[in-house]
C-alpha cells in the first residue's frame, strides 16, 4: 500500500527536483501539487485523503505557514513537513505553532527525504540536524522567542535611538547634548521615555535590551 503525497511550492522547478526524489520509491505516490497555500486549500476540498504534504514556507498569496494552520484545523489527518531552504529561527518557530510534523531543507538528498516522509507518517518527527539544534535552543530560551514579538511592541522615536546610540558608547549625558546638539535636559527626558518604553532602570540594561531587539 502506498502513501499518497502533496507537494506544494511556487517553483515550478523545485516541485520536479521533489517529484524526480520521490520517484525512486514505488510506496510513495505523488497525488497532486500546489503552487502556493490557497491553490493546496482549493485542491485538498476535492481530494483530501492524503498522507503528508512537503509545504514550502516562502510563497505568494498563502505562504506554508499560514497554510499549514488552517490545513491541520481542517484535515488534521494529514502530516506536513516544511521543505525550506533555509533554517530561519522564526520560522521554524512559527511552523512549529502552526501544527508543522517535521521541518526539512530542500538540498536533502532522496534517502533522507524518503526515510524523513516515512517516519512522519508513522507519528515522528523529521527534522534535519541544524533546525533540530535550533528547535533545542528556541525551546531552552522561550526568552528569544518573546523578544521577537517584544519587537513590534517597542517603538523609539528616530531621536530616542540616536540617544540611546550615544548611550551605547558609554558617553555622558552632557557629552550626549552636545553632540546631537541639544540641552542635557532634553536629553536627560529622552533617557526617562527611553527607560520607560523598554521598561528597564539602567543604561547597562537599556542597551542590552535594545541590542537584543535590534533597536540599535
Amino acid at each position: 500500500m502506498g502513501f499518497k503525497i502533496a507537494i506544494v511550492d511556487d517553483n515550478s522547478f523545485l516541485i520536479h527536483a521533489v517529484k524526480e526524489k520521490l520517484s525512486f520509491f514505488p510506496d510513495l505516490d505523488v497525488k497532486f501539487t500546489a503552487c502556493e497555500g490557497s491553490d493546496l486549500l482549493d485542491k485538498l476540498e476535492d481530494n483530501h485523503n492524503l498522507d503528508l504534504i512537503l509545504m514550502d514556507i516562502e510563497m505568494p498569496i498563502k505562504n506554508g505557514i499560514e497554510a499549514t494552520e488552517i490545513v491541520k484545523q481542517k484535515y488534521p489527518h494529514i502530516k506536513i513537513i516544511m521543505l525550506t531552504v533555509f533554517d530561519n529561527d522564526e520560522n521554524i518557530f512559527k511552523a512549529i505553532k502552526a501544527g508543522a510534523d517535521g521541518y526539512l531543507l530542500k538540498e536533502i538528498n532522496a534517502k533522507d527525504l524518503y526515510s524523513g516522509i516515512l517516519e512522519t507518517i508513522n507519528g515522528g518527527a523529521a527534522m534535519n540536524p541544524s533546525i533540530a539544534m535550533k528547535t533545542l535552543k528556541l525551546l531552552r530560551n522561550p526568552i528569544d522567542i518573546e523578544s521577537k514579538n517584544d519587537q513590534e511592541i517597542i517603538k523609539l522615536t528616530q531621536r530616542e535611538v540616536e540617544v540611546l546610540e550615544q548611550l551605547s558608547k558609554g558617553l555622558s549625558y552632557i557629552l550626549i547634548a552636545e553632540n546631537l546638539i541639544l540641552s542635557s535636559g532634553t536629553v536627560r527626558k529622552h533617557i526617562e521615555n527611553i527607560y520607560k518604553k523598554l521598561q528597564v532602570h539602567n543604561k547597562l540594561e537599556a542597551v542590552s535590551k535594545a541590542k537584543k531587539n535590534n533597536l540599535i
